[in-house]
């Protein structure tokens, strides 16, 4: 550590962090995996200093390992290898430019979604893409995120125009244009998108942004039945009907938001809705959803036009997490998700559902599952083993049936340390060793993120 600490201790100052305590920040994420602190981190400013950082590290033969906000779920920014660096990113927070013309904007990967949509505001426009957590936008785009409103305006993968990358050897990498669209080469741009930091280091991104609607209106609706608001997502989706969010909530969920934010709603599964458009639009898209939910038992149908009211339902909603653990005292959260062709959302919540209930698990179901996904929070004790296998056991059926039915064993978490197996199962050895191939050659000594996305 020393070699390398006094190489930078010169350049970086007190953005370079020694002391333990501080390190120790870095081994904490929303995700259940344990991990060790970085030996090193470095915080830099500039895109000449990622390249700096690199070089140096190729040299000592270091690991680098990209932090953002430390939202991620899968332990994908955890640090496994000694003698690693942690690359912060979060001084790399400006928006270099916005043109409202071309309907797109230039970030550095440390600013987050919340920072660019406070900018955006006199604009007209925004950027759709939302986790619920207030991430970094390097960080979704290294996660191929999507979140609540993906069913009408896509994932980050569909949203990203270009990126600058340093890569293994120091280089910095431009991929994509300006335009909508190209048929230009090798699609670089995606191939970094949903990497996880293993090919390398995404320092800037030219991001597509939308006109902020004429008309929002968001609803909770509750049902008798998980199918029948399950049903009621899938009509609406075959329906075609272009609605903004489309969230599930369970009704443990349901009590956990009611407890943690005050909402009063009834302890039933609930859809939140939102719709975007014209004022017709909006009216015609919400006459079609309310006569395909009352043939599926839908219940009372709440509204909140007002901003603070809209806001006050999505802020709950992205709370639910924490929420969840205050209703078991003393336990840690294991957040897991798959994705599922929408023909088969039903089927699947439902198994996953009644193995919760025989299992006695507090475990509540939500998902964004107008694109099909789906979430459970397994709320567990850390010292009751029993529990977790239990877990570890349904976590296993849900995958499983997900990939029999043409699914992914995760819709938007990424694979990190938790999915590697799974993902093994998924795509196949040879798919698997084509991924492997372009690993080794963009990085050849396995500088960046080692020990994630494939199995040792």
């Amino acid at each position: 550590m020393d070699s390398l600490a006094n190489s930078l201790a010169d350049r970086f100052g007190s953005r370079l962090v020694i002391a333990p305590s501080a390190r120790a920040q870095y081994a904490q994420s929303e995700g259940h995996h344990a991990h060790q602190p970085p030996s090193l981190v470095v915080q830099p400013e500039t895109v000449e200093e990622v390249q700096l950082l690199v070089k140096r590290a190729a040299e000592e033969r270091w690991s680098i390992v990209a932090y953002g906000a430390g939202t991620s779920l899968e332990g994908n920014a955890a640090t496994t290898h000694a003698d690693s660096l942690c690359v912060d990113f979060t001084r790399m927070n400006r928006i270099l430019e916005v043109s409202a013309a071309d309907l797109l904007c230039v970030v550095e990967p440390g600013v987050t979604r919340e920072q660019l949509n406070e900018d955006l505001r006199a604009t007209g426009l925004f950027f759709p893409v939302d986790p619920g957590a207030n991430a970094t936008l390097g960080g979704m785009i290294s996660t191929r995120a999507s979140g609540t409103t993906t069913v009408r305006y896509g994932s980050m993968r569909d949203n990203i125009l270009g990126l600058k990358v340093v890569t293994a050897d120091g280089s910095l990498v431009s991929t994509g244009t300006r335009a909508r669209k190209s048929a230009s080469g090798y699609d670089l741009t995606h191939m970094f998108t949903g990497a996880e930091g293993t090919l390398g280091l995404i320092v800037e991104a030219s991001l597509r942004l939308h006109g902020q609607p004429e008309k929002i209106l968001a609803a909770t609706w509750d049902f008798g039945t998980v199918e029948g608001a399950v049903d009621t997502v899938i009509a609406t989706i075959q329906s075609g009907v272009p609605i903004a969010r489309m969230e599930l909530l369970d009704e443990a969920a349901i009590r956990a938001c009611n407890r943690q934010s005050g909402l009063r709603l009834p302890e039933k599964p609930m859809l939140f809705l939102e719709f975007h458009g014209s004022e017709a639009g909006v009216a015609d898209q919400l006459s079609l959803v309310r006569l395909l939910g009352e043939g599926n038992g839908g219940g009372q149908l709440q509204f909140a036009t007002a901003t603070e009211d809209r806001n006050a339902l999505w802020k709950a909603r992205h709370e639910a997490l924490w929420a969840a653990k205050t209703m078991v005292p003393g336990a840690v959260a294991w957040i897991t998700d798959i994705c599922v062709p929408i023909s088969q959302l039903s089927d699947a919540i439902t198994r996953a559902k009644t193995a919760i209930e025989a299992s006695g698990l507090f475990a509540p179901i939500l998902g964004h599952v107008g694109d099909g996904n789906f979430h459970i929070f397994f709320i567990l004790r850390t010292d009751d083993s029993a529990d977790w296998d239990k877990a570890r056991i349904i976590n296993d059926a849900m995958i499983d049936h997900a990939l029999a039915v043409g699914g992914t064993c995760t819709g938007e978490h990424g694979i990190g340390l938790g999915k590697r197996q799974a993902m093994q199962r998924e795509h196949g050895a040879e798919s698997v060793a084509t991924m492997r191939r372009i690993k080794d050659a963009l990085d050849p000594s396995g500088l960046f993120n080692p020990g994630k996305i494939f199995l040792d």
